[in-house]
């Protein structure tokens, strides 16, 4: 009987220590989101301060509002879906302010009021779609999709690619990013991506 209640406790003890270390990674996996997107941001602000000072001015005060935003929301567990696509929508309308021969769609169908996702979950991809899409020279594209059924989140998100393109740097959070959600959902999602020579395209679904 001793035996058996050691033999429990140390299993007891182990699965701790391991949900320990998988929220740690986690952490750490979210956090190097928000970096990403503030280095690619800047970077556009130092474009502009050389070539459109007032252009240059209103993306600082637009980014501004989304730093304060990740700075409340991105160390919650849950933020609301509605906030998220908010997010999305001005960091595409600070990427309009940048770039003049770019247009931008977000569709929501359903109703994201009430309904709490892990934050910046979306972002990976929609940092994708900037860096391929609205960061590239020549007109292109990004339309992002969210559907909400009555127990999933279906996101899409589709972006151009031109054919001239400038090299940034990037890339860090679309390789964490399944790393994440199976820390989150384990195969409770479903991801899909599909890269053409015309095109990149992200298919995201999530339960609720």
């Amino acid at each position: 009987l001793c035996i058996f209640k050691k033999w429990v406790n140390d299993v007891q003890r182990m699965s701790e220590l391991q949900q320990a270390n998988l929220r740690g990674e986690l952490e750490q996996l979210k956090s190097q989101l928000n970096p990403h997107f503030l280095f690619n941001t800047l970077n556009n602000v130092n474009v502009l301060t050389q070539t459109d000072p007032k252009k240059a001015s209103q993306v600082l005060l637009g980014l501004s509002d989304l730093l304060r935003y990740q700075l409340y929301e991105s160390g919650k567990e849950n933020i609301l879906l509605s906030k998220e696509i908010d997010f999305i929508n001005n960091l595409l309308a600070l990427e309009k302010v940048r770039k003049n021969d770019f247009s931008y769609e977000v569709k929501v169908e359903g109703n994201p009021d009430n309904i709490k996702l892990p934050p910046f979950l979306f972002m990976p991809f929609v940092e994708n779609a900037v860096k391929h899409g609205a960061s590239s020279v020549g007109h292109c594209y990004i339309t992002i999709h969210f559907k909400i059924t009555g127990n999933q989140v279906h996101f899409t998100a589709e972006n151009s690619k031109p054919v001239v393109k400038s090299n940034l740097p990037g890339g860090l959070g679309l390789k964490n990013i399944n790393r994440r959600l199976s820390l989150i959902y384990g195969n409770k999602h479903e991801l899909t991506l599909n890269d053409t020579k015309e095109k990149y395209f992200a298919n995201l679904i999530l339960p609720i």
